[in-house]
Parts: structure tokens; C-alpha cells; sequence
């Protein structure tokens, strides 16, 4: 049991961790937010693939795998668009008086939706590693949630940035950073206590999760980053991001 809550706090402190770290990027300007929301995307997209979609397919189980994985994305994308019309009614936790600089409400509703998908695509992360202790091998289980822990660094500081940019204050900026590190901390737990449960609805869930991402990659992220004259720094940006991602999984595999 001291395993699993190590782990559990391992896993969502990454996210903090990494928040904490965003910090040291004081007043970005408009390029170098766009750039670093690039980067964001390109983290993003590589944990959507690598991280989620395709083990949802190896938890997947035959043919029907495939049709769950598919399904999961899909829901995933339709369900935070649903969500994105939900965005104004949110406004309030940010902190930041829209009467007074109406100019940022567009802003805000690109990064809540951002931050939404960081916040989902956690917990079944989560539950991933959770599973991994109910499984019994405890070797694969920590190798799991070391590679989940070091993937998260880079997501909790990608968040920061475009949050203070927005005109939200540092403090609450880290409270929402980390509550979505809770998020995984909670689905590490839910996995662990309901591992066989978990299986069988796991494959779903990282399609899900998957697909949220997807969906606001494609939707605000990359649209939002290529409008200001920085296409070519966003794009390589972007693949910065999907790189690093890609070697932190090529190194723990």
C-alpha cells in the first residue's frame, strides 16, 4: 500500500513539479507564448498517440479493439466539444474580470479547453499505472509509472505560460495546475482497487482521453499558434515537443 501512494503522489507531483518549473517563464511575449503553446501541442499529441491511443489498443482484445479505440476517440473529441460550450460558465475560477479586459475572454476559452484535456487524459493515465500494481509485477508497474511521471514534467510546464498570459494570477495559475496533478492521483488509486474492473473499461478510457486531446490540438492549438506571423517557429516547436516525448518513451520502454 506504500508502494501504490508513493506512486500515486510520484505520478500527480510530476505534474506539479513541472507547473513549478513553468514559472521561471516570467511575462512571456506573444511569439514566445505561441511557441511554447506549440510545444505544448507537440507534447500532447505525442502523449495522445504514444500514451494513450496506442495502449489502448494493446489493451484491447481481438478485433474489437480496434472498433473501442476508434469509438473512444471520437467520444472523446465529441464530448469536449460539448464542453467547449460550456467554457464562458467557467470563467469565474480563473480569476480574471472579463468587463474589464474583454479582449481576453477568446483567450481564456482556448486555454480552459486546453487545460480540460490535460485534466482528462490524467486520470486515465492514471488508472494505467494503478493497474499496473494491481497486475502483481511490481518491476513493470514502477517502470510504468516512472515513464507517466516524466511525461508529465513537460505537460505541467506547458500549462503555465499560456495561463499567466491569459491574465490569470500565479496563484491561481498552481492551483489549477494542480488539481489536475490530483486528477491523476485519484485515477492511480481507482485503478489499483479496481484493477479487473479497470481492464476491461481501460482501453476505452485512453481512447477517450486520446481523442480529447485530438480534438483541441486540432481545433485552438495549432490554428491559435499559426495567427500571429509564427507558423514556421510553432511548427518545429511543435515538433520539439512531439521528440522529446517520443525519446522519453523510447528511453523507458
Amino acid at each position: 500500500m506504500t508502494m501504490i501512494l508513493l506512486t500515486a503522489l510520484g505520478v500527480g507531483g510530476a505534474t506539479v513539479f513541472g507547473a513549478l518549473l513553468g514559472f521561471l517563464f516570467k511575462k512571456p511575449s506573444h511569439k514566445f507564448n505561441d511557441i511554447i503553446l506549440s510545444f505544448a501541442a507537440g507534447v500532447m499529441l505525442a502523449a495522445a498517440v504514444i500514451g494513450l491511443i496506442v495502449p489502448s489498443l494493446e489493451y484491447g482484445n481481438g478485433i474489437w479493439a480496434i472498433l473501442i479505440t476508434v469509438a473512444g476517440i471520437f467520444c472523446g473529441a465529441i464530448c469536449l466539444s460539448l464542453i467547449d460550450k460550456l467554457i464562458p460558465h467557467l470563467h469565474k475560477i480563473t480569476g480574471v474580470d472579463l468587463e474589464a479586459h474583454p479582449d481576453k475572454t477568446a483567450d481564456l476559452n482556448k486555454i480552459l479547453l486546453f487545460v480540460i484535456a490535460i485534466a482528462i487524459h490524467n486520470l486515465p493515465e492514471g488508472i494505467a499505472a494503478g493497474v499496473s500494481f494491481g497486475g502483481g509485477d511490481v518491476s513493470h508497474a514502477i517502470s510504468v509509472a516512472g515513464g507517466i511521471a516524466l511525461q508529465n514534467i513537460p505537460e505541467g510546464m506547458v500549462i503555465i505560460a499560456p495561463m499567466i498570459a491569459a491574465g490569470m494570477s500565479k496563484g491561481r495559475t498552481f492551483l489549477i495546475a494542480l488539481a489536475t496533478g490530483l486528477v491523476e492521483v485519484l485515477g492511480t488509486f481507482l485503478g489499483f482497487f479496481a484493477a479487473s474492473i479497470s481492464l476491461s473499461v481501460l482501453p476505452f478510457a485512453l481512447a477517450f482521453a486520446g481523442g480529447t486531446m485530438l480534438y483541441v490540438i486540432s481545433d485552438e492549438m495549432i490554428p491559435e499558434t499559426h495567427a500571429h506571423g509564427c507558423e514556421r517557429a510553432a511548427t518545429y516547436s511543435l515538433l520539439a515537443g512531439f521528440s522529446l516525448m517520443l525519446a522519453f518513451d523510447f528511453l523507458l520502454g
